[in-house]
């Protein structure tokens, strides 16, 4: 019932930059907060950074500074963009949202299929 389609992904050397596009479409009531995660080769999915619906955003720690989130709530899109790119950046990035369906009281989570971005050195 609802989809979140990423884009922007791709290949950069190390210090270069890239912006991930996300677009939610489907039967949708209201989206609650959106964000990036990612996962490298063997490694945990993490969150990136997210925007909530007050406005606020949350940045990992090793991204702050280098990443902006933004966000259009007419168009159901987010975005990240990312700057100075370093090879530990390599990872799938996914989009997520708190997405309430029309005929739903509550909200329930959902995923993109993820957009591989890889940093060489």
């Amino acid at each position: 019932q609802v989809q979140l389609k990423e884009s922007g992904g791709g290949l950069v050397q190390s210090g270069g930059a890239l912006k991930l596009s996300c677009q939610a479409s489907g039967n949708i009531f209201k989206i609650y907060t959106m964000g990036w995660y990612r996962q490298g080769p063997e490694k945990r999915r993490e969150l990136v950074a997210a925007f909530h619906t007050t406005g606020t955003r949350d940045y990992s720690d090793s991204v702050k500074g280098r990443f902006f989130i933004s966000r259009d709530n007419a168009k159901n899109s987010l975005t990240l963009q990312m700057n100075s790119l370093k090879p530990e950046d390599t990872a799938v990035y996914f989009c997520n949202a708190h997405v309430q369906v029309m005929g739903q009281g509550f909200p329930t989570d959902h995923w993109g299929q993820g957009t591989e971005v890889t940093v060489s050195s």
